[in-house]
């Protein structure tokens, strides 16, 4: 039995999809096919089960699934583990960023560690924070960046950013140019959301919710400057962090501080506390840490922080 196979397996398992598979490893579509093929052969079980173009994942499947990524986890453990033994400055990182957060953190962050660390292969997976975290926990990624609070039981974590979120409102609208807004005011506007797989999208329907009403969302979004167009052409109105109201405002936008309540967005970075991390992990989540002045939850804690 070749890893690579099950690697190939579980691929077009996660994704449902040969080609999309194949897109993902940087192979062709026939040699994922093959190698599943000849999984199938050597276990004598259907593993996939091929209707059109879309793949499901037979009972058999599932079972080696789940031995599958123990295997190649541990292989990957050993792989890492001889590569730190021999020193080798080298490696691959798979890292997980919300869109927006990427765009208004780590630019200058993937830069610099590239110029220290030229040998370190970067692959950045662009996700709302729930698929990011999602996938830390299931090994896809090596490391993510989330929205806070988390299960502290699942994930080492540091915290680097924390900032409120503001309103967004149409230049035109009765409210820009207020000192201040409070959220029970916005019962009857029209909201611009981010999707679904975004923390900020329960939270702030949650905080709606508290506040005696049930937000009424015309339109989502996964990039924060189609949000901001959607509320400049009067589509409605959004709940945007500071960060991105800073980029936003002067495009036909107000962007008016919200109170009661303050809706905090703090940001962290996630690794799994359970799995090995390589030298190129370990050195991106201290270069990370030191560059955006990360402290672990736990020691923000003591020094009297807001907590998640």
């Amino acid at each position: 039995m070749d890893i690579r196979h099950l690697t190939y397996f579980l691929e077009t398992a996660r994704l449902k999809s040969f080609t999309r598979a194949a897109e993902s490893l940087y192979v062709s579509q026939p040699a994922v096919s093959k190698a599943i093929r000849q999984l199938e052969e050597e276990l004598g079980a259907t593993l996939l089960d091929r209707v059109g173009r879309r793949v499901e994942v037979t009972d058999a499947g599932r079972v080696v699934m789940e031995q599958a990524k123990a295997i190649t986890q541990s292989f990957s453990n050993l792989s890492a583990q001889l590569g730190d033994l021999a020193e080798l400055k080298r490696g691959h990182i798979r890292i997980g960023l919300p869109p927006m957060v990427g765009s208004s953190f780590f630019p200058k962050v993937i830069g610099a560690f590239h110029d220290r660390y030229p040998d370190v292969t970067l692959q950045v997976f662009e996700d709302g924070a729930k698929k990011v975290e999602a996938d830390v926990a299931e090994g896809v990624l090596d490391i993510g960046v989330v929205v806070l609070p988390l299960s502290f039981d699942v994930f080492d974590s540091f915290q680097f950013a924390e900032e409120r979120l503001n309103l967004v409102v149409p230049a035109s609208h009765a409210l820009a140019g207020a000192p201040s807004a409070k959220l029970g005011e916005l019962a009857q506007e029209n909201f611009v959301f981010f999707r679904e797989d975004f923390t900020l999208h329960d939270r702030i329907i949650n905080e709606c919710l508290q506040a005696g009403f049930q937000p009424r969302i015309v339109y989502e979004s996964s990039q924060w400057d189609l949000i901001s167009e959607m509320v400049a052409a009067g589509l409605g109105v959004a709940l945007l962090p500071e960060t991105i109201c800073r980029q936003a405002s002067g495009k036909s936008v107000a962007v008016v501080p919200l109170e009661q309540p303050a809706i905090w967005w703090r940001l962290g970075v996630i690794w799994r506390k359970d799995r090995y991390q390589s030298y190129a992990a370990r050195e991106w989540i201290a270069f990370t840490r030191e560059w955006l002045g990360g402290t672990p939850i736990e020691e923000r804690g003591r020094l009297g922080r807001r907590g998640g």
